[in-house]
Formats: structure tokens, C-alpha cells, sequence
């Protein structure tokens, strides 16, 4: 088993892992038409623009997970706005015309293309620096996710990030036992909505 800086290589085992992981930490690819929509979403732009901050962790079968994450995340947010919807936005249509409750899963991934939902101002303000982290199932519960995310904060602290933060979908109850373990406290802060994601945060 091995972590190592993400390759060029990787970037299609790190999209089958989003859509692997993408039902709230279970396999999505029976609701998707698009396997690489989740993908374009959550990992592609840090593998693509951010590649110095993306580790992969590979054993015999392949690559089975990734970390990825920004220092900045304001900045992150309109560098994506600039750099990476755009070009995504020409490849699917703005589905703004369905109603919500019939949307398929892809038209909901297309609508947040669209109209990203930016994370809100009173998290960025505390903990600037985020991250996303994957593993495939056979590599849970083996201590190698403790490994990978050490792996990252290492390098994003050495870049001078102090406070980190993450939003992790309130159903993906294992994920939030693991944040949870590694120091990450769901956050109660004035203003902060309420929905389907968790935020949660810690300091270096």
C-alpha cells in the first residue's frame, strides 16, 4: 500500500471512486446516466488545478482513494468560477426549468454546476482551508485514512493553513464518526443554515 501525489494516471480511478462513494459514502452508479458528473463536482478540479494538494492511496488492485483539498477557500471558490464551471457549463444543460422534484441525478448534479452553492461565509471565516477525502471499501476501518488525511494536512500546514474544515452529508453517518475522531467538531456558528450537510471543523 502506498500514498503518493496524484498522476495524470489516476484521474479516472479517482472518478469511479466519487461514483463508488457518492450516495452518502455508498456506491451511486445505479442513479447516475453520467458516471463522471459527481466526479466534475467533487475531485476533478483539485486533480486538474490543484494537483499539488491531491494524494492518492494504491495497494495491489489499483487506486483506491484519494484526499484533496484547497488552503483558501474563497479563493478556491472563485477560481472555480472562473477556471472550471465555464467549460462544464457547455457540456450540460441547466435543467433550472424542471421542478426540483423531478429532477433526475443527473439533472441535480447539472443544477449545481450551474448554480454552485458556495460555502458559507461564517465557516470560510473560522477555517479557510478545506478538504475531500475518499476510500473504496476495502480499504475502511484499516487505519490508512488517518494516514492519507496526515498526509495532507502535513503539506497544507507546511503551506501555512491553520484552521481546516469539512461538509459532510448528515446521512453518511461513518464519516462523521471518523471527522469526528480526528478532531473535526460539527459546528454550531450564528447564521449557519441548516440542510443536508454536516460542517465541520478543527485547527492545526
Amino acid at each position: 500500500m502506498e500514498i503518493r501525489g496524484f498522476q495524470a494516471k489516476d484521474l479516472g480511478a479517482c472518478y469511479a471512486i466519487s461514483l463508488a462513494t457518492g450516495l452518502a459514502g455508498s456506491d451511486a452508479s445505479h442513479l447516475y446516466r453520467d458516471p463522471r458528473l459527481i466526479g466534475h463536482i467533487y475531485m476533478a478540479a483539485y486533480a486538474l488545478l490543484e494537483p499539488s494538494l491531491m494524494f492518492v492511496v494504491e495497494d495491489e488492485a489499483g487506486v483506491a482513494g484519494f484526499v484533496a483539498g484547497t488552503e483558501d477557500t474563497a479563493a478556491w471558490e472563485n477560481r472555480l468560477e472562473r477556471d472550471w464551471w465555464p467549460s462544464l457549463r457547455e457540456q450540460y444543460a441547466d435543467p433550472s426549468d424542471v421542478p426540483p422534484a423531478s429532477r433526475t441525478a443527473d439533472q441535480r448534479r447539472a443544477f449545481m454546476i450551474h448554480h454552485p452553492t458556495r460555502t458559507p461565509p461564517v465557516v470560510v471565516a473560522r477555517y479557510p482551508a478545506h478538504l475531500h477525502m475518499n476510500l473504496l471499501p476495502r480499504l475502511q476501518r484499516r487505519g490508512i485514512g488517518s494516514k492519507l488525511l496526515g498526509t495532507w494536512l502535513d503539506i497544507a500546514t507546511g503551506r501555512g493553513a491553520r484552521a481546516f474544515h469539512i461538509g459532510v452529508n448528515r446521512e453518511n453517518t461513518g464519516a462523521i464518526h471518523f471527522w469526528r475522531t480526528r478532531a473535526f467538531e460539527a459546528l454550531v456558528l450564528d447564521s449557519l443554515p441548516e440542510g443536508r450537510t454536516l460542517w465541520m471543523g478543527r485547527n492545526a
